[in-house]
């Protein structure tokens, strides 16, 4: 079983390194900011989110343990009175296929009742397969869909 944990300002560190350039590569690649923007978007729009860093207000950010061995994150913001929202999820691809980024959902879902929600939202990218059949096993139901073509 995973626990999640609150992350340290030094695991903050490592997730915000690694988070804004995956956001970036996920933009790009979803045809959303070309690559010369990418990381400076990307930049931007964690700096809005979390100008507290780990200590922003309505901010969730946990490291994701199995035992004594940190296999990934999770991040869940109160977007609303009763919804919080996922804009993270991350597991080690060393430790991915083990059932932890499914065991880390179960418990983020415990953590938004505690703080009072009834509804948890998260986006998924279009090309991300693998993460839309996990939240889809887990009943999260597709509520809007952006569709794009290159003209």
């Amino acid at each position: 079983m995973i626990r999640l944990v609150p992350m340290t300002s030094e695991e903050f560190e490592q997730f915000l390194e690694r988070s804004v350039k995956n956001y970036a590569e996920q933009k790009t690649e979803a045809g959303n900011w070309t690559e010369e923007e990418a990381l400076e978007n990307s930049k931007s729009d964690f700096q809005r989110l979390l100008p507290e860093r780990e200590n922003s207000i309505d901010n969730r950010l946990f490291t994701i343990w199995k035992d004594e061995k940190s296999v990934g994150s999770i991040w869940i913001a109160k977007i609303a009175e009763d919804t919080g929202y996922i804009y993270d999820i991350y597991i080690d691809p060393d430790q991915q296929g083990k059932g932890y980024g499914k065991q880390a959902m179960l418990e983020i879902e415990k953590v938004a009742k505690d703080l009072g929600f009834s509804k948890i939202d998260l986006h998924v990218f279009g090309h991300n397969r693998k993460a839309r059949n996990l939240y889809e096993m887990l009943d999260y139901e597709v509520t809007n869909v952006i569709m794009s073509k290159k003209i």
